[in-house]
């Protein structure tokens, strides 16, 4: 946790205030930032021991500012195990977030639709995962004065959950429910793993938030994710899967997403009295 703490050091050197809210902006979404006023902008290439992203749709910028009177600190884009980044790496940006203060963190991510029903512009609140990507970030030595076994029985907060569905009702916006699974990638899943994740129970399928998720429970961080559904899994559409209908199906769900979002977060710090 040493380099954790260097970093939020030296943001804290650079005028950053504690924020109480943490935001993940997963593919394409990285426009909400947008929302934020006093915004204070620090690039990861420029965080100690913080890895750059490499794919296109993650900026790689971690944004402090706030959402009405409540200070919020948002990553435009993530970094992912297939980049070739252990997951204490990928975890690593979450893990600041908790070192600077924030008390819960909405996760966000880009999936492919499995549970029938599903269209691309869905809204989908995570109720729980599978952890498919053969790792867990928690692997190794155990934390000095904590257990080294996280409980996971309620991984996606009730409450925060519960938020969520009333800033959708506020907004008037459908937000469906199910399980979230995780695989490495970065290949896309074949029809006969789409197959075998239904059977599962899984009902949207990507390639992140897992780990940050166990980090964050970790740390007794409340957690809250949400998925938009930019294309059909394999198998389920007529398409071949590409990168560049994910990140066009962000762009067309921006306004959904991005209210949806914002209201979150104002019902979060309104309970939480930030």
């Amino acid at each position: 946790m040493g380099q954790v703490v260097a970093a939020a050091g030296y943001l804290g050197e650079r005028g950053a205030r504690p924020p109480a809210i943490g935001v993940v902006l997963g593919s394409g979404l990285g426009s909400f930032v947008e929302r934020l006023s006093e915004p204070q902008v620090f690039p990861y290439s420029q965080i100690p021991h913080m890895a750059a992203s490499s794919v296109e749709g993650h900026e790689g910028n971690l944004h402090l500012g706030r959402i009405g009177s409540v200070r919020v600190a948002c990553m435009q884009g993530r970094v992912h195990a297939y980049e070739g980044h252990p997951l204490a790496r990928v975890v690593f940006g979450v893990r600041l977030l908790a070192e600077l203060g924030c008390s819960s963190v909405l996760l966000t991510n880009a999936a492919g639709g499995i549970a029938a029903g599903f269209r691309p512009g869905d809204l989908m609140l995570i109720t729980d995962h599978l952890n498919l990507m053969g790792d867990n970030p928690l692997v190794g030595p155990a934390p000095a004065g904590g257990s080294r076994f996280c409980d996971l029985s309620v991984s996606y907060d009730e409450g925060l959950r519960a938020l969520a569905q009333a800033a959708a009702r506020d907004r008037a916006i459908e937000l469906k429910q199910g399980v979230y699974a995780a695989l490495l990638g970065p290949s896309y899943e074949t029809p006969a793993e789409i197959r075998m994740l239904r059977t599962l129970g899984a009902d949207a399928v990507g390639m992140s938030t897992v780990p940050e998720v166990i980090a964050l429970r970790e740390r007794n961080v409340r957690v809250g994710a949400l998925s938009l559904i930019t294309n059909l899994a394999a198998g389920l559409g007529q398409a071949p899967l590409d990168h560049a209908e994910v990140q066009a199906a962000a762009t067309l769900a921006r306004e959904s997403f991005g209210g949806l979002l914002l209201r979150w977060i104002e019902l979060v710090a309104e309970e939480d009295g930030s």
